[in-house]
């Protein structure tokens, strides 16, 4: 029987035998589920032998749920998530018409997940847009409570939008076209600290370069300015130690320390393509996020490759989960990439502190795609591939451990 993982004032306190939840996922969901578990289970076998094993707990949300209970995200799914602090999911169908947004929205509100992490490296071999994936190697800090996905709006046209444009001329002389949506987006101090303080705690603790605060400053000047202007002052009062701002020093004053610096958005689309090496960990707002980590994803080859957590540092809270849809044309095919979920799953062993299973992952990885066994999405775009299925590619990792 397993036991909890629990958070201490040190950190998580991880048991040999942690208890950790999971949702399959609908569409391909069951198809990578069966690989990624697969592929976790081994490496923990290989790096502890009998000393420790994960004990896998099914919950429900998404499709699966809304057929077994009529609800899409089930009370028991979010406490069980609560209770055990870790857990990994596959792709969830959004519903349509009323109720949540979206599941993996809703999950990431209810339980405070205020970073989405996204780790992005390249591995050779794999298919890639551009021609030197190989100096891609950086992590994705996205703000996941505000802006966008705390935004409110108002139909155009509606009484509300009337009111609201009414209120916005008399009382700041703000002149909107009458046949306007109105969004309001908002961006706080206290949730771009603790972003800003996670990346930077990151940077520190796998002794990263540089934290670039990506933003629209230049426009959106007390909110997505505000992030950037947060940003520095938190560095220089609680890192300081361990941090320089890259224009305000000397290269004399930056040796061994962690360069903090800010690119606007659209220059660091462009950058990303021209100068990939120049980025490392990267701390931004909520929508600038959700561009940059895909546009950096299909730089090494797609977010069929690309994993994702969503955490909370403070209370110990994290879901790992697969980046990409549920692709239900080819459910229970047995044909889809599970890289995304198998390194989300690589991520978790890594947030527990089993890094030796999840270096293992890793290791075994890389080596099955230089030995070119990849699926159909990879094997199309390469020369001599040996294109195998989900089940079999999962195979061919065990095998390389």
């Amino acid at each position: 029987m397993g036991h909890k993982i629990t958070k201490t004032k040190e950190g998580l306190r991880v048991p040999s035998d942690p208890i950790i939840p999971f949702i399959i996922g609908d569409g391909t969901g069951p198809d990578i589920w069966r690989a990624a578990s697969a592929v976790i289970g081994a490496a923990v076998k290989k790096a502890y032998g009998k000393t420790r094993e994960i004990e896998w707990k099914e919950i429900f949300a998404g499709e699966k749920a809304y057929n077994k209970t009529g609800e899409w995200l089930p009370a028991e799914t979010e406490e069980a998530f609560r209770q055990y602090l870790v857990g990994i999911k596959g792709p969830l169908t959004t519903p349509v018409g009323g109720g949540y947004r979206s599941l993996n929205v809703a999950l990431r509100q209810k339980l405070n997940l205020y970073v989405c992490l996204r780790p992005v490296k390249y591995y050779e071999g794999v298919p890639s847009p551009v021609k030197k994936p190989q100096l891609i190697d950086a992590v994705v800090f996205r703000e996941n409570t505000e802006d966008v996905y705390a935004g409110l709006e108002v139909e155009e046209g509606s009484n509300e939008a009337l009111k609201l444009r009414h209120f916005l001329s008399e009382n700041f002389g703000w002149d909107i076209r009458k046949d306007s949506g109105i969004g309001i987006k908002p961006i706080s101090r206290t949730a771009s600290e603790r972003l800003v303080r996670a990346a930077i705690q990151y940077a520190v603790k796998y002794n990263r370069k540089s934290v670039t605060f990506v933003h629209k400053g230049n426009i959106q000047k007390f909110t997505e300015g505000a992030f950037r202007q947060w940003g520095y002052e938190l560095a220089s009062r609680e890192f300081g130690d361990k941090t320089a701002a890259a224009d305000k020093t000397s290269n004399k004053e930056t040796e061994n320390k962690i360069i903090i610096k800010d690119a606007i958005a659209d220059i660091f689309l462009q950058q990303i393509l021209t100068r990939p090496a120049e980025f490392d960990v990267i701390a931004t707002t909520n929508l600038n996020g959700d561009y940059i980590s895909d546009a950096l994803a299909a730089q090494i080859g797609g977010i069929g490759i690309a994993p994702g957590a969503n955490i909370n540092y403070e209370t110990g809270h994290a879901i790992f989960e697969a980046t990409h849809g549920t692709a239900p044309k080819y459910a229970g095919k047995n044909v889809v990439n599970p890289c995304s979920l198998i390194l989300s799953g690589e991520m978790m062993l890594e947030y527990i502190g089993w890094k030796e299973a999840a270096d293992i992952v890793d290791e075994s990885l890389t080596r099955t795609i230089a030995q070119r066994h990849v699926t159909y999405d990879f094997a199309r775009l390469m020369e001599n591939a040996n294109q195998v299925s989900t089940s079999e590619f999962a195979g061919k990792m065990i095998n390389n451990m």
